[in-house]
This record gives structure tokens, sequence and C-alpha cells, in this order.
């Protein structure tokens, strides 16, 4: 099983960016997919999450500029960032919660993460 990111990089502020990340492997059922980050010397916090009926949660950082979304057939989740500020530096993870069997509990994975860097 494996979380695969991808789309991190420099951006200027006020500026866009988009990540996208894949799962692959023996998979049953995902439960949320999910973005969080982690900056230097910081806790990993929440970015945004998505449910499988498409019902999202954001941070507060995030709201009105960012945008989740996953592709259920797919098993891929995004995250369009928007307006992005230098504040938005970190490296960012994915995350989902799923199950390899309809015997097994679910469980959190991520990805390798991946480096957004905003230059002021």
């Amino acid at each position: 099983v494996q979380l695969q990111a991808s789309g991190g990089g420099l951006v200027q502020a006020g500026g866009s960016l988009s990540l996208s990340c894949a799962a692959s492997g023996r998979i049953s059922q995902i439960n949320t997919m999910g973005w969080y980050r982690q900056m230097p010397g910081k806790q990993r916090e929440l970015v945004a999450k998505i449910t499988q009926a498409h019902v999202t949660t954001y941070a507060d950082f995030a709201k009105g500029r960012f945008t989740i979304s996953r592709d259920n057939a797919k098993k891929t989740v995004s995250l369009f960032m928007n307006m992005m500020k230098p504040d938005d530096t970190a490296v960012y993870y994915c995350n989902a919660n799923f199950r390899k069997t309809v015997l097994d509990k679910y469980q959190d994975y991520w990805g390798q993460g991946t480096q957004v860097t905003v230059s002021s």
C-alpha cells in the first residue's frame, strides 16, 4: 500500500499550486482522505480533509483559499492552493484512512511529503 504525492514546488506569494496524491495497492475501502502540513519545529497540522461522500473540512487558514477534492474511483485526493502566502511554506503530507480488506480495521496511512515553498 502506497500513497504517492506530487505537485510540490516553489511559488510566489499570491500564486497557486496544486498537489495530488494517489493511493495504490491492496485497498478495500477508503474513508477520509486529506492533506496535512508540517513547518520546521512545529507539529503536523490539518490543512483539509474530505470524506468518501465529499464532505470537506478545512483549517481556518485554508478556508477561502484552498480547495480539496477526491476521485473515489481513482483513489486520488487533490489540493488546489490559491492566494498563497509565505506562511504556507511547509512539507505537505497526504493522508488516507482506509482498510485493506473488509476484515481489517481502518488505519491511517501517510504519503512521503512534498515540499511547498512560497516566496515573498
